[in-house]
């Protein structure tokens, strides 16, 4: 070891200077300031401690946020997005004080004013938040107005189809309008519903609008369900509407169909009755019934008299099908309904009359035997017996009925009929007169077979060994039809006969009956 002049040793070295300045003391301060600053999510608190690498990672990490969250969905951030940006946050918020503790800021002088910036910062991402949460709200909104929209595009899409077509339209609408309602009833598009829903009302109700009552029923009926699904409150005046609409539709569907001949009148009636038995429409039920029996009681004089009985009979019994009861018309009704019986009963020989003249035999023999069984006191009943009896005549010789019968009887020429069958034998005769009697079997004859009946010389009633049973009776001129039929076999065809009647002559009618075989 040498030394200089001055005393000084010559092999002193100087050691080497720090890479970097030696940390500071500890600054809570400023900790705390470069933590908040972190926090503001754009890495200011690294710019201060002059971490470059770290200050552009949160700006990324910001950045990728930004990307997924804007623009703002009605479903907000994916929740794991959110914890993943909350956590990279705090790790830079704790990071940042860590190395903030005992590193020197590059600016401001002071760590409190820099952690009163860093607490001011902290509006950045408080701010952000509300801001995206009102963007996510208006886009909340908007989604439901477009919901919203496309309801009133299915309504009014639906407007003028038919109902049947449409309901399930409908039915989406109002599931949507009550799904607003419910779940959003703070929204732009649930203080829209009530409106939405007069229209809805009106656009299903279009048929009755429009007079179609029939068409309108079903409708109608359907929103009388709405308030099952959706509240009174909700609905307000609309949770009545359709009752007096429906009420009637309902009558005036029943009136056209009562007046149109239709059977359904019964149907819309009894609904309108069991509905609102109470109601203004209800009340006009018996006056249309009574309305329509008079109608079809003046009908039996008319052209088609059996139809206009057959409506009677028709009218009367579905009358008192009717559910009057709550109505009070159950003794309105009654009435109406004996009516429309007795007329029936009575215009049953119009109806007969009318068989007969058009050639329907057959059919006339029934409804006049009917008609007298049913009207013993009636003034024409005499007639429709005798009506019945030529009926039955002209089934086997049909030139008996070319004209009707009257109720005259007697005549100056003597008419015997003699039995020659073994059955009893109704005799049965018109022309100028109308009349029918029975004799008694003659225990000795027998049946002809057709072939034997159309033989040349076939004379019954000839043989003077038989004590044949017969009866006289009186008949004026003119030509009468006879028919004998058998009243004890089947498979026995009647006789006829035609007899022309001129004065100052004593006839003899031989009634017989024939079968198929020789």
């Amino acid at each position: 070891m040498s030394w200089d002049n001055n005393g000084l040793r010559d092999d002193f070295v100087v050691p080497p200077m720090p890479t970097a300045p030696p940390p500071g003391p500890a600054d809570p301060w400023r900790a705390v300031a470069v933590g908040l600053l972190n926090l503001s999510g754009l890495g200011l608190g690294y710019a201060l401690v002059r971490q470059w690498g770290l200050m552009v990672a949160c700006w990324a990490a910001t950045a990728i946020l930004l990307l997924v969250a804007l623009p703002a969905d009605p479903n907000g951030v994916p929740g794991a997005m959110v914890v993943l940006y909350l956590i990279v946050l705090l790790l830079a918020a704790a990071h940042g004080a860590y190395v903030g503790l005992r590193t020197r800021l590059t600016w401001p002088p002071k760590a409190p004013i820099a952690a009163v910036l860093g607490l001011v910062l902290l509006a950045v991402p408080v701010g952000g938040a509300v801001l995206y949460d009102q963007a996510r709200d208006e886009a909340v909104e908007q989604m439901l107005l477009e919901r919203l929209g496309r309801a009133d595009k299915l309504v009014n899409a639906s407007a003028e189809k038919p109902f049947e077509t449409s309901e399930a339209d409908f039915r989406r609408a109002l599931a949507v309008y009550q799904g607003l309602t419910n779940d959003h009833p703070d929204s732009r598009a649930a203080e829209r519903v009530p409106d939405r829903l007069k229209n809805f009302y009106t656009t299903v109700a279009f048929p009755y609008a429009e007079e179609s009552y029939c068409a309108a029923v079903p409708p109608l009926k359907y929103l009388r369900t709405v308030p099952r699904t959706m509240s009174k409150k909700e609905l307000g005046a609309l949770s009545t509407w359709p009752d007096d609409r429906l009420a009637t539709s309902l009558y005036e569907c029943g009136a056209t169909s009562l007046g149109g001949g239709s059977a359904d009148w019964t149907q819309q009636f009894t609904e309108l009755l069991s509905t609102f038995p109470k109601s203004e429409q209800a009340g006009k039920v018996e006056p249309a019934v009574k309305a329509e029996i008079g109608k079809a009681v003046k009908s039996v004089g008319g052209g088609d008299p059996c139809a206009a009985v057959k409506r009677l009979e028709n009218l009367g019994a579905e009358a008192r099908r009717l559910p009057v009861e709550q109505a009070g018309l159950a003794d309105a009704i009654d009435k109406d309904a004996d009516r429309a019986d007795r007329s029936a009963s009575s215009g049953t020989y119009n109806c007969g009359v009318d068989q007969y003249q058009d050639g329907s035999f057959s059919e006339a023999v029934t409804t006049m035997k009917a008609f007298a069984k049913d009207n013993p006191g009636h003034r024409n009943r005499a007639r429709a017996q005798k009506i019945a009896i030529a009926a039955e005549v002209a089934q086997t010789v049909p030139a008996a009925g070319k004209r009707l019968p009257t109720t005259a009887s007697g005549g100056s020429i003597s008419v015997t009929v003699k039995n020659d069958s073994p059955d009893n034998i109704t005799v049965l005769y018109t022309g100028p007169v109308t009349g029918s009697f029975t004799l008694a079997a003659c225990g000795s004859c027998t049946t002809y077979s057709t072939l034997t009946s159309t033989l040349i010389g076939f004379e019954p009633c000839s043989d003077t060994s038989k004590n044949y049973p017969q009866r006289t009776i009186r008949l004026p001129v003119g030509t009468t039809y006879f028919v004998h039929k058998s009243q004890d076999a089947d498979g026995k065809t009647p006789a006829s006969d035609t007899a022309k009647l001129s004065s100052g002559y004593i006839y003899t009618e031989c009634a017989y009956t024939t079968s198929f075989g020789y």
